[in-house]
Parts: C-alpha cells; structure tokens; sequence
C-alpha cells in the first residue's frame, strides 16, 4: 500500500497550537471523522486512547505514530498534524512531540497495519524528512512533502 493513498490535505493541519497529548489526540481524531462516514471523532479517540495504554506511539525525535482498529472499517486512513510547540508524549526517548501520523484501519488489516506502521517509522527515522516537515507552513506543503517520497519508498515495506 502506498502511505501517500492514505492522507489529503484535508486530513492534515499545520501549526496546531494544542498543548497536552490528550488535545493533540482529540485534533487528529477530528481530522480522521471528517472523511470517515459513520465514525464519530469520539470513537476513533478512544480507539487511538486504547492503543496508548497499551503502550507510547511516540517513536522519538518528536515523532508520534498513534493508531486505532475499527470495526466496520474497510479501508485505511490518516491524518498529519505539526504542533506549534511541542508535548509531553512519554515517547520512548522521552522528547516531546511536535509530528503526529495517525492511522486508522480495519480490524483485519493486523499484517498491513503492522507493515504500515513500521514503513512509517522507518520514514520519520529519516532526520532530514523530518526537519522538512517542520519547515512546511501549511497543510499543501506537508502533503507535497509526503508526495514527494518516491513511489519505491512509500511502497517497500507493504509488498504493494
């Protein structure tokens, strides 16, 4: 699957000025409802709320990766946000997080999640993809960033 199918620029907002993990949570579960029918915002926070107790999506460098399953779902999306100032996120390096990908997808999509999520890690891991980020001003700027990865780097780890 190509992680640049699973984002628009509708589902990205730059420059969010939340201020607590929990917010940042709440901003990205809205982006997601607003292009998933029949989820409401609050149901994908607390299936992206169920996933951090199971453990921190903050990967570190000021990356987070939150993600939820729902059933009913047939397809998976995302949503991007870049804070304005950093959080707590009890990241694994215990940095703050300024870079949230969050990833919803269907109950049966454990392999392809699991392939999602680690060909998202390898990507933020990548210093200079991150710091371009951060440099972007507006939600088309981080989408052309994400559609500026090439095809066999969006696509390598998903077999697709």
């Amino acid at each position: 699957m190509d992680i640049c199918e699973l984002i628009d620029s509708n589902r990205i907002s730059c420059n969010a000025h939340e201020k607590s993990k929990k917010r940042a949570l709440e901003h990205v579960s809205k982006l997601l409802a607003s292009s998933t029918p029949n989820l409401t915002s609050e149901e994908i926070f607390s299936s992206l709320i169920e996933r951090e107790r199971l453990g921190s999506t903050g990967v570190g460098h000021g990356v987070a990766l939150p993600h939820g399953r729902l059933h009913g779902r047939e397809q998976a999306v995302a949503a991007f946000i870049k804070l304005e100032q950093a959080v707590d996120y009890d990241s694994i390096d215990n940095e703050p997080v300024d870079l949230l990908y969050a990833l919803l997808v269907p109950d049966h999509f454990t392999d392809e999640h699991l392939k999602i999520i680690s060909q998202l890690a390898s990507l933020f891991n990548d210093a200079d993809f991150r710091q371009q980020l951060r440099c972007c001003e507006n939600p088309e700027q981080i989408y052309q960033h994400f559609s500026n990865i090439p095809v066999s780097v969006r696509t390598q780890s998903t077999g697709t």
